[in-house]
């Protein structure tokens, strides 16, 4: 670490300590502190957002001060530091002079299956068809780790198949790096008194527990019995005051459950801090378009999860329609990528098509392999950042690049090809287009004005990326 960056962390780390002793009264200063020592530039419409929250003592003002008093202390501080300073504010000027440097993609985070193995088989999801005699041993973890660190990567998501299947592992890699923050899609299932304990004593693992509903949807999708123990699991986390939120596959079927006040407010009463919705996917030669929503469907889940933003103490993101603020797709290591328990190194957890494996490649080669390259020089997929995805609302697109990357599949049990996977989704596509060309251009929504500005949701390297390959990105739908 250079002298500067030390000097740099020093007052960052002065700022939180100052922060945390009394958050309902420093928080103010803490953020004056942070706009001196963090570039204009860092998060800055993050930062705006946050000083009006503040100021208007709003529901995320709320949600801050809950996580301040009613988080395990011992948790908390650590917890806080490593995310905002280690994971963001250290980190993304990191990764940002890397994306210059290699001219590629360099992730936020990484998300890597532990294990294939799961004690459940939902409906819906990417690692049911995986089958459960894989896993990346705690060494190869460890190295993933490591070498997403020396790019700026502090951040890691475990999916699976089941991660807790492997507590000892996880909770040992948390105590090998506690400078990067660890969250785990988990069924919540495993969850139980001394793995609360393990996760008081290293203090930078969250888990998002899988939530599909009440107890009707929830059962249906992950079978009998298992929203009785997910209500339990949550219980747990908040007796012990620990962090934690919910991952929600978005489906057909459980549409109005997911996206109703009545649901919202149970998350909240149960303890979670987070929701984050994902719209299913049909991945995999046996799965069928049928659970997909509707376009009324997801334009329904569109305006209540923005309605809810202006309410409800929970961050909460839509991965499918939130494309707007993030610039598009953040897959193929824009963002974030995946690593399965093969080793296989994919750009999306949904798609499952590589050219390079972790065991016989390093992460930047693989970051710099035919299929991601193909995703940074084509990101965005469309100006329209409401179809946001080259699988869902780009059917085709997938095709080209993979077609192009000469990139084989990925899936561990039920490969298809990316035109077979195309295929399922191509109705779904035309269906939202005009819906979503309807909402991207409509001069009454709150974010019009900003979709007129080509930088919005962009990184700096985004744009030198575009000033790069000689592309313009048109901010508005109607301006192509």
């Amino acid at each position: 670490m250079k002298a500067t960056d030390h000097i740099k962390r020093a007052a960052f780390e002065k700022a939180v300590d100052y922060f945390l002793a009394d958050p309902e009264h420093n928080i103010v200063k803490i953020m004056d502190l942070i706009d001196k020592v963090a570039p204009k530039d860092l998060f800055a419409s993050q930062r705006t957002a946050f000083r009006g929250a503040i100021d208007d003592q709003s529901n995320w003002y709320r949600l801050i001060m809950h996580i301040m008093n009613d988080t395990n202390p011992e948790v908390r501080d650590d917890l806080v530091k490593t995310l905002i300073i280690d994971g963001s504010l250290m980190a993304w000027p990191v990764q940002e002079a890397n994306r210059d440097k290699y001219e590629c993609n360099i992730p936020w985070a990484i998300l890597l299956d532990p294990t294939s193995a799961c004690n459940l088989h939902c409906t819906g999801c990417w690692a049911a068809e995986y089958g459960n005699k894989l896993n990346l041993s705690l060494e190869e973890i460890d190295s993933i780790i490591k070498q997403g660190k020396e790019l700026g990567t502090h951040v890691y998501i475990y999916t699976g198949g089941e991660p807790l299947v492997r507590k000892k592992d996880l909770i040992k890699l948390c105590e090998m790096h506690p400078d990067s923050v660890f969250l785990s899609f988990t069924n919540g299932t495993l969850i139980d008194e001394a793995f609360c304990r393990d996760m008081i004593r290293v203090k930078n693992f969250v888990p998002a527990i899988s939530a599909e509903g009440f107890e009707e949807a929830t059962d249906s999708r992950r079978g009998a019995g298992t929203y009785a123990k997910v209500q339990k699991a949550m219980q747990l986390l908040k007796q012990n005051g620990l962090p934690f939120g919910v991952s929600c596959c978005y489906t057909s079927q459980n549409a109005e459950s997911i996206a109703s006040e009545e649901y919202f407010d149970y998350l909240i009463d149960q303890g979670a801090l987070f929701a984050w919705i994902f719209s299913f996917m049909p991945v995999g030669a046996g799965s069928t378009p049928d659970l997909m929503a509707s376009p009324e469907q997801r334009e329904h889940l569109y305006r209540f999860v923005r309605e809810m933003r202006q309410k409800k103490p929970l961050f909460t993101l839509d991965f499918q329609n939130d494309g707007e603020f993030v610039g598009g797709c953040i897959a193929g290591g824009r963002r974030y990528l995946h690593i399965n328990a093969a080793g296989d190194v994919d750009p999306c957890v949904f798609a499952h098509y590589s050219n390079a494996n972790i065991r016989e490649v390093s992460l930047l080669e693989a970051l710099q392999s035919p299929i991601f390259m193909e995703y940074y020089r084509e990101q965005p997929f469309s100006d329209n950042l409401l179809r946001p995805c080259p699988i869902l609302e780009n059917s085709g697109k997938l095709t080209e690049m993979v077609e192009r990357a000469g990139a084989h599949s990925s899936d561990l049990q039920e490969q298809e090809t990316a035109e077979e996977l195309c295929a399922k989704t191509k109705d779904a596509a035309a269906a939202w287009k005009p819906v979503s060309e309807r909402i991207w251009n409509d001069p009454n929504d709150p974010l019009f004005e900003k979709r007129h500005d080509a930088t919005q949701g962009m990184a700096a390297t985004d744009m030198t990326k575009f000033e790069r390959l000689g592309r313009t990105r048109h901010p508005m739908a109607q301006d192509k």
